[in-house]
């Protein structure tokens, strides 16, 4: 293959659409409404990504989790449709997991609010566009450095296998650095918060009951000064 090939192959897998914030209403939105936006943006980049489509079960899936916050009725703020697309942009590159100890790990810093959550996902956003001519320099430049010709077989599958060490190696980085600073919760710490959860579970139970007997109660007493 020759390079001038290889260069628009290239330019392609790296031609990504994803929303900004500026592209969310400022109304809250509904899931459908979500996939609509979403897959209304893909079709500005490749065709390679058209497929990979953000669907209900997805959603429902990172909400389960504990990814994003909990849904209030049926719409989504801005805040929540943000971290969906965190979690959207990152799950190809890091485990559930790890998405979730790095938005929550931000969360937990001080004064981390909605605002501060849309400006960190608008310079993500930046930085990945900036990427992109990054990636295509870094793909010269192995192919000069490792002096390889797509135009030969062996050096063409060299210069994949390249690719893709430099980016398991750049991958590997990035989960030294949320390990380091986002730890996972130890055992101890993870009873503890099951604890605390199964404890605000039986008090809002305990709540709805109670709530629930007091109109029995007040008809228990309407009926007895009745009946006085």
């Amino acid at each position: 293959m020759d390079k001038d090939k290889l260069n628009l192959i290239a330019e392609d897998a790296v031609n990504d659409a994803e929303l900004t914030s500026a592209d969310i209403p400022a109304i809250d939105l509904y899931v459908d409404q979500i996939i609509n936006l979403i897959s209304d943006k893909l079709k500005d980049g490749s065709e390679r990504y058209t497929s990979r489509q953000l669907t209900k079960t997805m959603i429902n899936n990172y909400s389960k989790d504990g990814i994003i916050m909990p849904v209030k009725g049926k719409k989504y703020t801005k805040e929540q449709i943000i971290q969906i697309l965190f979690v959207y942009s990152l799950k190809n590159s890091l485990s559930i997991g790890e998405i979730k100890r790095l938005l929550w790990g931000a969360y937990a810093s001080e004064g981390f609010d909605a605002a501060r959550l849309i400006a960190l996902y608008d310079k993500y956003e930046s930085t990945k566009n900036d990427n992109k001519k990054t990636a295509l320099a870094l793909l010269d430049g192995i192919i000069k450095d490792g002096e390889l010709s797509p135009e030969n077989d062996d050096d063409y599958i060299s210069t994949i296998c390249a690719l893709l060490s430099l980016s398991v190696q750049l991958r590997s980085i990035a989960q030294a650095m949320i390990d380091e600073k986002f730890p996972e919760p130890t055992e101890e710490q993870s009873e503890e918060k099951d604890s605390k959860k199964e404890k605000s579970k039986k008090d809002k139970e305990k709540s709805k009951k109670s709530k629930e007997k007091e109109p029995k109660k007040k008809k228990a007493e309407e009926k007895v000064e009745q009946a006085e």
